[in-house]
């Protein structure tokens, strides 16, 4: 048996809260898009693709998705895996295509994204991210894995105490003073780089 190319799916949200009836989408997903969402969620690893194909439901985010049962051999799973990125711990990190990071080590992790720490303020020649990124280029950022979810390769670099320091100080070209403050305050180890291909 072949996987179809379009598959009816229905789409509801998985959001927390009080008793709600939320509406359910009808939906044709190409197989590619379906794959998609479950890449985000099993990563590439073909027997939990088959899987959550066969049983046909998953959630990803805050979306729970559901399709009749799909039954797959694995051959047909690996064609159609052959379609999506591998990891590549041979690629170096690159600064360009950064466009998030994350302060990590701490209660809370502290979610940086390029285009909040790229505004400058007035009169600086200089933005939070442009320090960021200098920092993690002395670090030399190591390859961690892909993210289907965010389609992005993952680097992680270790901050030393010096690291730490000059982000604290640094934290004043923010533009955003609540994450001004995060940064300063708060406690952390490590920084994580999502670079786009």
């Amino acid at each position: 048996m072949s996987l179809p190319e379009k598959i009816p799916a229905k789409i509801s949200s998985e959001a927390a809260g009080a008793i709600s009836i939320s509406p359910v989408v009808r939906q044709q997903l190409s197989l590619v898009e379906l794959i998609d969402h479950i890449l985000s969620v099993t990563g590439k690893d073909a027997a939990r693709v088959r899987e959550v194909l066969r049983q046909g439901t998953i959630v990803n985010g805050a979306s729970r998705f559901r399709w009749e049962p799909l039954e797959a051999t694995a051959e047909e799973i690996v064609t159609v895996l052959q379609l999506f990125p591998d990891a590549r711990p041979d690629l170096p990190f690159s600064a360009v295509r950064c466009v998030r990071a994350r302060l990590t080590g701490g209660r809370a992790a502290i979610e940086i994204d390029r285009e909040a720490a790229s505004r400058r303020r007035w009169l600086k020649r200089r933005s939070f991210w442009d320090v960021l990124l200098e920092t993690a280029a002395r670090l030399i950022p190591i390859y961690q894995h892909y993210s289907y979810a965010d389609r992005s390769d993952v680097y992680h670099c270790e901050l030393s105490a010096e690291a730490c320091r000059e982000l604290r100080d640094q934290s004043r070209l923010l533009a955003y003073s609540s994450l001004e403050i995060a940064v300063r305050e708060g406690t952390y180890k490590q920084l994580q780089l999502w670079v786009e291909r």
